[in-house]
């Protein structure tokens, strides 16, 4: 007879068509190549500036703009691809003067140069577009353009297009490989509205035909994605912080109607948020470029230096504390969660979007260090273990690399709970403070894959945890760590995983008494705590998010 202890906790049945979907969001096409490889044709060329100047037409939802490449060549090559919807018009390329003949094969474009580029010549070339963007039907999740009204009947419209791609409404080159190292945004709306973008404004210019344009420039390096406008009846103030880095600037953008309430719950959130993050993960990473709230009639996305914000001013997930512990209702969820994205998925962003999981895990995970911070470590734990009610189990958390392609949502509750266990395994809070800290460091502003992210985290812990997060993230499934007793009372455990040769430490004790590490292998080997029993075996199943299987 076995005793099966399952501490995965599901939201929702696994049903016939859900495993069809999963099924079918694995077969892809040339349009997911195009979109998700890095061929020769992309990494010829390396991304310098881009000067995106759109002209907004919110009663039409038009817009019609251009976008200068400046990139430095990485090799000789007389032909690359950039990317941009096709339902966009593009209008023409033009290179020193002349117009460049291009092809356009789904939402990627080629065109040819009339010579041969040197590698390491510094170039150009500018694209004109128009065109409907797509217009998203329950932004963030899908993308593309966020046409809304406010309670006055203005105008209100936000991007968002994470996953997607930035290429829905401007020309770029779509990888996230590839961040930009500065950028001007000019946007152009109806004179009344304002545009909000990244970094910080420049200046704004009447144009004289009932138009304004906002020049927000870009200090720092940003992918595509985060890459936004953020148009509406906007009414500004500011505030500062004094971080590790001395004096950040805070700038908050919201609808007029909301300034007395933005004022107050800005004030009880940001710097609370600001000074864990930065205990816990180092400076906040754009100092130059400021750190901005702006309000959008979307959930919120953690678009750099110019963070979206549409929570309605209240604590949890909308009034929500998804853990069900009641911790997550002392804040305000997006503001932490998608400020915690400005060192997960800004500051290191991986390459491709299979490695999403980075960004969110480390994200999600944020949230409970957050609470540890003000609320004590205690409190912190509690809460990523209600986490686990969120996690289904049904997919790798990992996607499919070089053709845009995420994993499962599961990356976000199941990857915090999987820091956490890490954070258990070594043992040692100050260590893990230091490796948090470190990976900031050491990727600033860099583009990251799986191997840059776990390589450093077992280096720098002196343990090799290769294996958890190959288990945690390479698979659906969770481990199982399986026990048996002889005749003779003596206690035998093994893992029953999917990684070969995993062998994760765990903590045991008996019933009462202090949790020891044992080191499980996929054979039986024996337990050596004294007097364990099959009735008084304790397993830390608080932090360790596995099943348990007694004999």
């Amino acid at each position: 007879m076995k005793l099966l202890l399952t501490i995965s906790l599901l939201t929702c049945t696994f049903m016939d068509s859900h495993a069809q979907l999963l099924k079918a969001r694995e077969l892809f096409g040339r349009a997911d190549s195009l979109r998700g490889q890095l061929t020769p044709l992309r990494t010829c060329y390396d991304i310098n500036y881009y000067h995106l100047d759109v002209r907004v037409d919110p009663d039409n939802r038009y817009i019609v703009g251009s976008n200068l490449f400046l990139f430095t060549a990485t090799t000789d090559f007389d032909r690359l691809q950039f990317d941009l919807f096709d339902n966009l018009r593009l209008d023409s390329v033009k290179y020193r003067g002349q117009l460049l003949p291009f092809e356009r094969e789904f939402n990627a474009v080629f065109i040819d140069f009339p010579k041969p580029i040197g590698a390491g010549q510094l170039d150009s070339f500018i694209v004109y577009y128009a065109g409907h963007p797509v217009q998203a039907k329950r932004a963030p999740w899908d993308g593309g353009f966020d046409f809304k009204k406010d309670s006055n009947g203005k105008h209100w419209i936000a991007t968002a297009c994470q996953g997607l791609g930035a290429s829905v409404w401007w020309p770029n080159k779509d990888h996230q490989s590839d961040e930009v190292d500065s950028m001007l945004i000019s946007i152009s709306v109806p004179n009344g509205l304002t545009n909000v973008s990244n970094g910080r404004l420049r200046d704004s210019e009447d144009l004289g035909d009932g138009y304004t344009r906002f020049n927000w420039f870009v200090s720092n390096p940003i992918n595509n994605y985060n890459v936004a406008a953020n148009i509406g009846d906007y009414v500004h103030f500011t505030d500062t912080f004094q971080g590790e880095k001395g004096v950040l600037d805070l700038d908050y953008w919201v609808l007029r109607e909301n300034e007395a309430k933005a004022k107050k719950h800005f004030d009880a959130n940001v710097k609370p948020m600001l000074r864990a993050f930065e205990y816990w993960f180092g400076p906040y990473p754009f100092y130059t470029d400021g750190f901005k709230l702006v309000e959008t009639a979307h959930l919120g996305m953690e678009h750099q230096s110019a963070i979206a914000y549409g929570n309605k001013y209240q604590n949890g997930y909308l009034g929500r504390d998804g853990s069900g512990t009641g911790w997550g209702n002392k804040w305000d969820f997006i503001i932490v969660h998608e400020a915690g994205h400005e060192w997960f998925g800004n500051n290191i962003t991986s390459k491709d979007l299979a490695d999403m999981w980075i960004h969110e895990s480390f994200t999600n995970y944020s949230e409970s260090l957050y609470i540890d911070y003000h609320f004590g470590k205690r409190a912190g734990l509690e809460y990523v273990h209600g986490n686990r009610r969120g996690i289904q189990n049904l997919a790798p958390i990992i996607g499919k690399y070089q053709v845009n392609n995420e994993g499962s949502g599961d990356m976000y509750n199941k990857g915090g709970v999987l820091h956490n266990m890490v954070r258990t395994i070594i043992d040692d809070d100050g260590k893990w403070r230091q490796i948090l800290r470190g990976l900031n460091s050491k990727f600033y502003h860099s583009t990251v894959d799986y191997d840059d992210i776990v390589n450093y985290i077992s280096e720098q812990s002196g343990k090799d945890l290769s294996k958890v997060y190959a288990q945690y993230v390479r698979y659906a499934s969770i481990p199982t760590l399986e026990f048996t007793f002889s005749e003779d009372g003596k206690a035998f455990c093994r893992w029953i995983a999917d990684v070969r040769d995993f062998d994760m430490p765990v903590r045991v004790r008996t019933k009462g008494g202090s949790y020891q590490f044992i080191q499980p292998t996929r054979q039986f080997t024996p337990v050596s705590i004294p007097g364990l029993t099959r009735d008084n075996l304790d397993v830390d199943t608080f932090n360790f998010y596995i099943g348990v299987l007694v004999e």
